[in-house]
C-alpha cells in the first residue's frame, strides 16, 4: 500500500462527494425533484469526465500515478461511481469483449438495483 495514493483517493473522494452533494441541490432546484435529473446528470458528467481523464493521460498528458487516483478514483469516485462502471464496459467494448460487456451492463444494473430491493425488503421485515 502506498500512502500517498491513499491520501490522494480520500482527499479527490470528499471532493467529489461535495461536489456531487451540490450538484444534485442545484439540479433539483434548477430542474425539479419529480425526476431524478441530479443522477442522470452527475452520472454522465462523471462518465465525460473519466473519459477525458483516461484517454488524455493515455494519449498526451503525463500525469503521475497520484493525481490519476485522486481524479479517476477519489474525485470521479466520490462524485459517481457511474464513471468507473462506465469505464469498465469501455474497456471490455475495446477488447471487443461485447458479450462481457452486456452481461456486465446487464448484471451490474440488475444486481444493483435487486440488492437496493431485496435490502429494504429485509428492512421492512426486520422492522415491522
Amino acid at each position: 500500500m502506498n500512502a500517498n495514493l491513499m491520501f490522494a483517493v480520500a482527499a479527490g473522494g470528499a471532493l467529489g462527494s461535495v461536489a456531487r452533494y451540490l450538484s444534485m441541490i442545484a439540479a433539483g432546484a434548477w430542474l425539479g425533484a419529480a425526476f431524478p435529473w441530479g443522477t442522470l446528470i452527475v452520472n454522465a458528467l462523471g462518465s465525460a469526465l473519466m473519459g477525458l481523464i483516461i484517454e488524455g493521460s493515455a494519449l498526451r498528458w503525463n500525469i503521475g500515478p497520484d493525481w490519476r487516483a485522486f481524479l479517476t478514483v477519489g474525485v470521479l469516485g466520490g462524485f459517481t461511481t457511474f464513471s468507473t462502471f462506465s469505464l469498465d464496459v469501455a474497456v471490455l467494448i475495446e477488447r471487443n469483449e461485447l458479450l462481457n460487456a452486456a452481461l456486465y451492463i446487464a448484471a451490474s444494473v440488475l444486481a444493483s438495483v435487486g440488492a437496493l430491493f431485496a435490502a429494504m425488503l429485509l428492512v421492512r421485515q426486520v422492522m415491522a
